[in-house]
């Protein structure tokens, strides 16, 4: 019994680290974080969290990849789903994302950040060219061209679309906010509006007039 109580304090204790480790990574990227900053986030001694994780790297490298894998799981889930049509996950994506967003704001900034400094690591950890090129979605972009019901024959200029219209506001969000005196709640419900507007305008960007 003690040592199942024991382990299970254990977990605890980790999930804990881990929670705040991403808080502050989310928000002040790994050169701007102390292992300090995770401590105290975490309402933990810092021995304790050097017990659990020996360093900031490696606890650094363990918060991006489930980042990662999580954002790109998801995603997979949705492209590769038969049910749905091209149209209809363009509407999921863009629901489902933007909701996360509102939820995670800090995340666009910190995969940005990351993909531009480690691009080749993050390739090599997860397989984003077979997710995207063995994908439904791309047997569904390619049959629509086909049937020339869509002008574009280049699924990624499709995909950037789609990405860059759910994902760029947010990481020009202080601009945005600043430029139209907006609170953070008035810059969500912007976001929530565009929910319905992008697939309205993916489908106007490339399907036949």
């Amino acid at each position: 019994m003690k040592v199942s109580e024991s382990k299970k304090k254990d977990a605890s204790t980790e999930e804990k680290i881990k929670t705040a480790a991403k808080t502050v990574f989310y928000k002040k990227g790994f050169t701007a974080t102390r292992t300090r900053d995770i401590a105290e986030e975490a309402g933990l001694n810092l021995a304790l969290l050097n017990y659990y994780f020996r360093s900031k790297a490696k606890l650094f490298e363990i918060i991006m990849t489930e980042t990662f894998v999580g954002f790109i799981d998801s995603i997979k889930v949705i492209l590769n789903d038969e049910k749905t049509s091209l149209e209809q996950k363009v509407e999921i994506i863009a629901e489902r994302y933007i909701d996360f967003i509102i939820k995670e704001p800090e995340i666009p900034v910190f995969i940005l950040t990351e993909i531009r400094n480690n691009p080749e690591g993050l390739l090599k950890r997860l397989p984003i060219r077979e997710i995207i090129n063995e994908s439904v979605f791309i047997k569904q972009f390619l049959t629509a061209v086909e049937k020339k019901e869509i002008t574009e024959s280049n699924p990624l200029h499709f995909l950037m679309n789609i990405l860059g219209l759910v994902v760029f506001p947010f990481i020009a969000k202080p601009i945005i906010m600043g430029s139209r005196n907006l609170e953070t709640e008035a810059f969500n419900d912007l976001m929530r509006e565009r929910k319905k507007k992008i697939p309205i305008w993916i489908k106007a960007m490339f399907t036949v007039a």
